[in-house]
C-alpha cells in the first residue's frame, strides 16, 4: 500500500496543497517537513515519530496523515512501526519501573534496559511462573484471607488439568479486593466516572471509592434478604452502567456467582443461558434508551421465563411497566435493608470457586458456559497493568457489556489497578461519546474495529480533544490498517495495543506493549506468562520464533485460564487430539495466526466453523439453523464470515442451496432481508447479513461435512466484495 505514495523527500508543497490546503499553509507544512528530514532522514522510525508528534494534528485532512506515513515507510516492507517507545517514557511504565528496579535480579547480566530486555522478560514470565506471578500480585497489592500454598502447582500427568493449578489453597474475594484500601487506592479516589446520553452540557458524574463501597454494601445486604444458598447463580441482563457495576460487585462480594447475559440477546438466548447456569434470580432493566428509541429488555426476560427478576428503571425512579407477579422493583429491593450503616463482611471463597459464568459460542449451537474463578480477575488486572500500563489515578473506558468478558475485565482492570472506569450510558458511535472521552479525561480507550470504522466514516470525533489518551486497546475483531492509522491520529499518535484472548482465558494470550514498537493491526508479543505455537499442516509446531502461518495452539500453563466447563468436557474441547511439546499437551485455540519475519503476529480468522461478527463469536450452526427455516424453497445454507478485501471485521455471507436448482429464488435481496429479520429476532439484533450467494450445492468432505473453509477461501479470493 505504501508504494503508491511518494517518498518523503520527493513530496512537494503542491502535493500537500492537493490534499486540501491553501498554498500558504501547504508551504508552511512542507518547510516543517524539510526540517524533520534534515534531522532524521527521509525514511526511519525516528522520522515518523517526529512527524507524528510535531507536524500532524487530528484536524488536518487524513489524506495528509496517509501521505506522510506511507511515504516514510514506502520501502520499509511489512509491519512498519506506527509508534515506537522512547527510553524516558518506557522507564515510567509499570513494567519499566519494575525492570529498572529488579531487571538484573530476573535476567542477570543479560538485562540491559526496559525496552531492549522486554522480550527476555516475557520469556522469563513463562519459564519462571512462580517468580513472575508472585511479583505481579505484590505490585497489584493482592491480599488473601488465606495465602496460597504456592503460586503454581504442576500436574505432571496432565490428564485432567494439563495447565496445572494456580494459587492452590488460597481463599479470597475478588470484589473485596476491588473495594479494598491500599497504597494504590484511597477512599477519595474516583472509582467510576459516567455520563448519561443527553447530558452533554453537564460535567461527568463521579463516584468515589468510598461511595462505591457504600452502594455495593447496601446491595449486598439486600441480596442477603433473598435467602439464596451460598454460591447460587444470579443473572444480569443489563446495559453496563454505574448500577450494573454496583450489582456485579455486590453479587460476588456476597458469595454468589454472576451469570453474564448480553443485553442484546433475544428471549430464546436469554432462556438458554438461564437454564444452563440454573440462575435463581436475575437483575434487569425495564428499557434500554438510545436517543429517541426505547428498546424493551424486561419483556424479553419475561419471555425467557426467567426466575425472580429485580427490575431497574432506565430513566428516573419509576418503572415504565407493571411487574410480573413475584418480581421486585429496584426501589423495593433496596428498601428491604433497614438500619444499614456498616461494612458488609465479604464471603471468602477458595480460588477454584466460580464467581462469574460467561458464555462463548461453540460450534454445536449451544454456547459454552465458562466459569470464571477467583483467579480470573487477577489475570485481567495483570494484563492491564503490564500491557496497557494502567496506573493509579488513570481513567479507563471500553464500551462493552457485562454479558461479554470485556465487561468484567474492565471492572477488574481499572479497580484493582487503582484507576477509574469510565462508563457512557448511550451509543458509543456518536459525537456525544467523543465529548465524554474528552470531558472524562480518558487515558486508556478500548475499541472494537467496527466502532472505529463508524467513527471514521461519520467523522463524529472531530473537534474533540483526546490528548489525555496514553494508549488505545483493541479487541474482538480483525483490525484495518488505514482505520487504525486514523484512530492513532485522533490522540496525536498514541499506540494501539491489540488484545486477543478469550472468555476461557480471562484476558489475552497475545497482545502488545508500551515497551515495544507497535505496528498497525498487528500483535507484538505473547501476553506475559503465555507461550504460543503455530501449527504446520501436519499439526506440529513450527520452530519457536520462526516466520509462518497456521492454526494457533497455546502453552497450557496460563494464569487465569479455564479448567472446567459447565456444559461440556473441558479436556475434550481444549486438549483432546492436540500435539505434545516438551511433555505437555498444547491447548487448542482455533484461530489462524501468522508470525512475520519481523516478529509481529497477524490474525487471519477462525480455523473452525466459528466466526466473529461485531466482536461476538458465533457458530455457523447457530445461524444456519435459523436461516434454513426462513423459506420453504431453501434446501440448506452455509454461514461464513468473510473479511473485506481491504481488511477488517468479518462480514456475514449466507450461501444458499435451493431445493429446485432449476427454479431458484428470484430475489436474493428480499431473502437477505428475511435472513436479517430472523437472525435479529431469534439470535441477536446486532447481526447483519452482508451478502447472499446462491450455489447449486455445497462442497463437502468424504464424511459429508460442509467445507465452509473452502467457501470462505473462494469468496475471500474475489477481487471485489461478493455481490447479490
Amino acid at each position: 500500500m505504501g508504494s503508491a505514495y511518494r517518498a518523503l523527500d520527493c513530496i512537494s508543497g503542491s502535493d500537500i496543497e492537493a490534499v486540501g490546503f491553501s498554498p500558504e499553509v501547504a508551504e508552511r507544512l512542507h518547510d516543517e517537513l524539510q526540517k524533520i528530514l534534515r534531522s532524521h532522514g527521509p525514511a526511519s522510525p525516528a522520522t515518523w515519530r517526529s512527524i507524528s508528534s510535531r507536524l500532524l494534528d487530528p484536524e488536518l485532512p487524513f489524506a495528509l496523515h496517509q501521505m506522510l506515513f506511507y511515504g516514510c515507510f514506502r520501502d520499509f516492507g511489512p509491519d512498519p512501526p506506527a509508534w515506537t517507545p522512547v527510553s524516558e517514557g518506557a522507564a515510567l511504565t509499570n513494567v519499566g519501573k519494575l525492570l529498572e528496579k529488579r531487571g538484573k535480579e530476573f535476567l542477570g547480566s543479560a538485562y540491559k534496559d526496559p525496552i531492549t530486555s522486554f522480550s527476555d522478560f516475557q520469556k522469563f514470565s513463562v519459564s519462571n511462573p512462580e517468580v513472575y506471578w508472585r511479583t505481579v500480585l505484590e505490585e497489584l497489592c493482592v491480599s488473601f484471607q488465606v495465602p496460597p500454598e504456592s503460586i503454581f502447582r504442576d500436574h505432571p500427568s496432565g490428564q485432567i488439568h494439563p495447565g496445572g493449578e494456580w494459587l492452590p489453597g488460597a481463599i479470597l474475594n475478588p470484589a473485596e479486593l476491588c473495594l479494598a484500601l491500599n497504597n494504590r487506592k484511597s477512599l477519595d479516589d474516583t472509582a467510576i466516572v459516567w455520563r448519561d446520553e443527553g447530558a452533554d452540557k453537564l460535567p461527568p458524574n463521579r463516584m468515589t471509592l468510598k461511595e462505591l463501597r457504600t452502594e455495593v454494601w447496601l446491595v449486598a445486604y439486600a441480596l442477603k434478604e433473598l435467602k439464596l444458598a451460598e454460591g447460587s447463580a444470579i443473572a444480569m441482563d443489563m446495559p453496563m452502567n454505574v448500577n450494573s457495576v454496583i450489582i456485579y460487585l455486590a453479587i460476588i462480594l456476597s458469595g454468589f456467582a454472576v451469570v453474564s447475559i448480553a443485553d442484546s440477546f433475544a428471549a430464546s438466548e436469554i432462556s438458554t443461558r438461564l437454564n444452563i447456569s440454573k440462575a435463581k434470580a436475575i437483575f434487569t432493566q425495564d428499557l434500554i434508551i438510545r436517543g429517541e428509541k426505547c428498546i424493551p429488555l424486561y419483556s424479553r426476560v419475561i419471555d425467557a421465563q426467567s426466575p425472580t427478576a429485580i427490575v431497574l428503571p432506565a430513566k428516573g425512579s419509576s418503572l415504565s411497566m407493571e411487574l410480573r407477579d413475584g418480581d421486585i422493583s429496584w426501589h423495593d429491593f433496596r428498601e428491604r435493608v433497614t438500619g444499614y450503616n456498616e461494612e458488609f463482611p465479604a464471603v471468602q471463597r477458595p480460588t477454584e470457586a466460580c464467581i462469574n459464568i460467561l458464555f462463548s459460542s461453540g460450534t454445536t449451537g449451544e454456547p459454552k458456559a465458562i466459569p470464571w474463578t477467583c483467579v480470573s480477575p487477577l489475570k485481567a488486572a495483570a494484563d492491564a497493568w503490564c500491557h496497557m500500563d494502567v496506573q493509579k489515578g488513570e481513567v479507563v473506558a471500553w464500551p462493552t457489556n457485562l454479558g461479554w468478558m470485556m465487561g468484567p475485565w474492565l471492572v477488574y482492570a481499572s479497580l484493582l489497578n487503582g484507576a477509574a472506569m469510565a462508563l457512557y450510558n448511550g451509543s458509543p458511535l456518536t459525537p456525544s461519546f467523543a465529548k465524554f472521552v474528552e470531558d472524562a479525561r480518558v487515558t486508556m480507550l478500548g475499541v472494537i474495529p467496527s466502532m472505529v470504522r463508524s467513527w471514521k466514516s461519520t467523522n463524529c470525533t472531530s473537534g474533540y480533544d483526546w490528548s489525555a489518551i496514553r494508549c488505545f486497546g483493541s479487541t474482538g475483531e480483525a483490525s484495518n490498517v488505514d482505520e487504525y492509522l486514523w484512530l492513532m491520529g485522533r490522540a496525536r499518535y498514541k499506540p494501539i495495543i491489540e488484545y486477543c484472548g478469550g472468555t476461557e482465558i480471562g484476558g489475552a494470550f497475545i497482545t502488545g506493549s508500551l515497551l515495544q514498537s507497535q505496528s498497525l493491526a498487528a500483535f507484538s508479543t505473547p501476553a506475559m506468562g503465555c507461550s504460543l505455537f503455530i501449527l504446520d499442516k501436519t499439526g506440529h509446531p513450527i520452530p519457536q520464533g520462526a516466520a509462518g502461518m497456521g492454526e494457533l495452539a497455546l502453552g497450557p500453563v496460563m494464569f487465569g485460564s479455564s479448567r472446567t466447563l459447565l456444559n461440556a468436557n473441558h479436556y475434550d474441547v481444549y486438549f483432546k487430539g492436540m500435539p505434545v511439546w516438551n511433555e505437555r499437551v498444547l491447548r487448542r485455540h482455533g484461530d489462524v495466526f501468522e508470525r512475520t519475519p519481523r516478529g509481529y503476529y497477524h490474525a487471519h480468522g477462525r480455523a473452525d466453523d466459528t466466526m466473529n461478527l461485531g466482536g461476538i463469536k458465533v457458530s455457523s450452526v447457530e445461524i444456519e439453523r435459523i436461516c434454513n427455516l426462513v423459506d420453504t424453497k431453501i434446501l440448506e445454507t452455509a454461514a461464513i464470515g468473510v473479511p473485506p478485501p481491504e481488511g477488517g471485521p468479518e462480514q456475514l455471507v449466507i450461501v444458499v442451496v435451493f431445493k429446485d436448482a432449476d427454479n431458484p429464488y428470484s430475489d436474493l435481496n428480499k431473502l437477505k432481508i428475511s435472513f436479517n429479520s430472523a437472525l435479529q429476532k431469534k439470535l441477536n439484533p446486532l447481526f447483519r447479513v452482508f451478502s447472499v450467494v446462491s450455489l447449486p450445492s455445497l462442497p463437502r468432505t468424504a464424511t459429508n461435512k460442509v467445507m465452509r473453509r473452502i467457501l470462505r477461501q473462494q469468496l475471500s479470493e474475489l477481487d471485489k466484495k461478493p455481490k447479490l
